[in-house]
């Protein structure tokens, strides 16, 4: 700064030489303007000063992906489910934060989730077969069955970035995200209301303790005739929660502009990219799935930050 000032009253001199001597008004004023500009110019455009540039800051960031692919769409769609009804980009809502590290090297974390939601409600008919020519009716139930599916994302991450101050306000920073993902895809099909009592019933039958222990106890008319036949069957689930783990890595490019003293808007643009492999999908959180697809999660990002900090 002290430089700039040196080098402007300088050019102030030559000015008042060039004033005082018989020159045209215009090349003095041309020269004025010129002078004025420069400085102008100077101070609103300064390299990034070194003493701003240590700090951090931390706000709300929600994470847009555009998903190549579906997660299950075949096996969703064979429900009777448009799968095209999913958000596509995908939002994950959350926050990020980042602290000055070394030199120009930053890191900071990301957190966020998101999920989407489908669903259909199927018609009722009886199927008769039992006749010449097949027929078709409709019962006109009280309750009609609905069918949902819901994909649900959340991810946590570590990022690393190298800073390139442009202005003393604007910079850019090319850097990485690396962390853990989890996606979930769940399907709910139930017919008529829920209710609270009803949520808590024994499906197997009624529940007492027999001998200090729990019990199930099945009620039967002849335990003689019927303990042969007995067998306890599996009941369907009408709710199926498929989820699986994958590393998630995602290269990116940011820009930050510090709008005021201590509130900043900040642009990263990246591909993401995140593999399930084959197998490793569960089943409501406890029985592995060994013949499951593989899936990834791939696509440009776009992370939007409105931070509080420098």
């Amino acid at each position: 700064m002290e430089y700039i000032s040196f080098r402007n009253s300088l050019m102030l001199h030559k000015l008042e030489k060039i004033s005082n001597a018989e020159s045209p008004n215009i090349v003095k004023k041309t020269l004025l303007t010129l002078v004025v500009c420069i400085s102008v110019m100077q101070a609103q455009f300064d390299l990034y000063p070194v003493e701003d540039f240590f700090g951090g800051g931390i706000g709300y960031s929600p994470m847009y992906i555009t998903m190549d692919s579906i997660p299950a769409k075949t096996n969703l769609e064979g429900l009777g489910l448009d799968t095209k009804g999913f958000d596509n980009p995908f939002v994950l809502h959350g926050g990020e934060g980042f602290a000055h590290m070394t030199g120009k090297w930053r890191i900071g974390g990301y957190a966020g989730v998101g999920s989407s939601t489908i669903s259909a409600v199927p018609k009722v008919f009886i199927y008769d077969t039992t006749s010449t020519t097949d027929t078709i009716a409709l019962p006109n139930p009280e309750f009609g069955p609905s069918i949902e599916g819901k994909i649900t994302i959340s991810m946590g991450a570590a990022t690393v970035e190298h800073v390139m101050p442009i202005f003393q306000d604007l910079e850019i920073a090319a850097g990485a995200l690396l962390g853990l993902g989890r996606i979930s895809v769940s399907v709910d099909q139930r017919i008529g209301t829920a209710v609270w009592d009803n949520t808590f019933t024994s499906a197997y039958g009624a529940v007492e303790t027999v001998d200090g222990e729990l019990a199930w106890l099945y009620h039967v008319d002849d335990v003689d005739d019927d303990f042969s036949q007995f067998s306890v069957k599996g009941i369907p689930g009408v709710l199926s929660d498929l989820s699986g783990t994958f590393f998630n890595f995602q290269p990116y490019i940011a820009i930050k502009w510090q709008l005021l003293d201590r509130i900043g808007l900040r642009i990263s643009v990246g591909f993401n990219k995140g593999t399930i492999r084959q197998g490793r999908w569960i089943l409501n959180g406890r029985t592995q799935v060994a013949d499951s697809q593989p899936y990834s999660l791939q696509g440009v990002s776009f992370r939007t930050m409105l931070y509080l900090g420098l």
